[in-house]
């Protein structure tokens, strides 16, 4: 617990970035001690001095609290590199976040994902053929993930969620700053039937050079990466080289050679990726996998049940069973309680009110609510 605080701590300290950290994890563990560093203690153990200066400034208890109390605040939280709940996938890819917040459905990172990317200013037939295959891809049981940007991003995301899909959106700026601004209605919904990552902390705006390394992890979150349209010049390369960097398929969409949107993507199978015209394309690649996440619904569909039925044992009625298993996703606030349950404030106030008089959930302050 100490050294995965001090990493959530050093992570969020500025001008702290990657590399930063991996070179005081190869020196040692990180502990609390830290935080009683001076300067030049920091520089001894391999920060410039500029840095060193920042983290002084920057590494206290009181700064901890405060960063702990605004993602519990906002329903976030935070997974590091230590947590047995890490996605595996993501573990095994090239630099892999040291911390990625999370916001909405955490199970997801667990699920088979295909990375759909691709131009920002797509084609009507880019537009057209990414929504099929995001829907042919959710339909059989695949999480959709993207970067919730303009154009193809946006696309599959919002297919993936029109069919009750599953779908994961990788932000490259702080989980508080959505970007592109006119995406707030998609990301408010995938929040709500999906799951928002990012690696970056509250506060971070958006800037160009965050996007490449966002791709990252759209990339190692996924076992392959769709191109669907794309030039040659388009940041969706970057996302598939990436996907080819940490082993995984890459897989693109053929579309007309006078298209320079198409260019792209007519590059990467010219170099050995796997053409797709429908999802069974890509879903031929999987089929054990799929087949596995299926026994493994079965399996947590059980549990569910079983959970369900010692709860009303319990004396619980069904509402507040209902919104236990909301609170297992937890911890929440009232306004995020109100858009998992679709219930009135009056309703939610009674159930949330009679599970704490039994004991099943404590008030947080800032009106979270949790689990005991």
């Amino acid at each position: 617990m100490e050294e995965r605080m001090m990493l959530m701590a050093l992570h969020e300290c500025e001008g702290i970035g990657w590399n930063s950290i991996d070179g005081l994890l190869k020196i040692g563990d990180l502990s609390y001690q830290m935080m009683n560093y001076s300067t030049l203690d920091w520089v001894n153990v391999g920060l410039r001095p500029d840095k060193a200066e920042s983290v002084v400034r920057g590494l206290s208890k009181e700064v901890i609290e405060r960063q702990t109390r605004q993602l519990t605040d906002r329903g976030i939280e935070a997974i590091t590199i230590f947590d047995e709940n890490y996605p595996t996938l993501l573990k095994e890819s090239h630099q892999p976040p040291w911390v990625l917040y999370c916001l909405g459905r955490q199970e997801l990172l667990h699920t088979l994902g295909v990375a759909m990317v691709g131009t920002r200013i797509p084609t009507a037939y880019g537009r057209k053929v990414g929504s099929v295959l995001a829907e042919e891809l959710c339909d059989a049981g695949v999480t959709v993930i993207s970067g919730m940007a303009k154009g193809i991003d946006s696309t599959c995301h919002e297919a993936a969620l029109g069919c009750g899909g599953n779908t994961i959106a990788v932000m490259g700026t702080g989980m508080d700053v959505i970007y592109p601004a006119e995406n707030r209605s998609l990301f408010e919904r995938i929040v709500k039937q999906g799951l928002i990552v990012t690696e970056y902390p509250l506060g971070t705006p958006s800037h160009p050079g965050l996007f490449p390394q966002r791709n990252r992890i759209i990339a190692g979150l996924s076992v392959g990466t769709l191109v669907v349209e794309a030039d040659t010049r388009s940041g969706s390369l970057i996302t598939a080289d990436a996907a080819m960097d940490a082993g995984r398929d890459v897989f693109a969409v053929p579309g007309p050679v006078t298209s320079p949107k198409s260019r792209g993507a007519l590059h990467l199978i010219k170099q050995g990726a796997k053409m797709v015209t429908c999802g069974k394309d890509i879903l031929e690649e999987y089929e054990s996998h799929l087949s596995q996440a299926i026994t493994n619904d079965d399996r947590l569909s059980s549990q569910i049940q079983k959970k369900s039925n010692q709860l009303l044992n319990e004396d619980l009625t069904t509402d507040e069973v209902e919104l236990y298993h909301i609170l297992e996703q937890g911890p929440f606030s009232v306004d995020q309680l109100l858009q998992q349950s679709h219930w009135d404030f009056g309703h939610l106030h009674s159930v949330l009110l009679s599970l704490i008089i039994k004991k099943q959930i404590t008030q947080l302050p800032g009106s979270i609510y949790k689990i005991i």
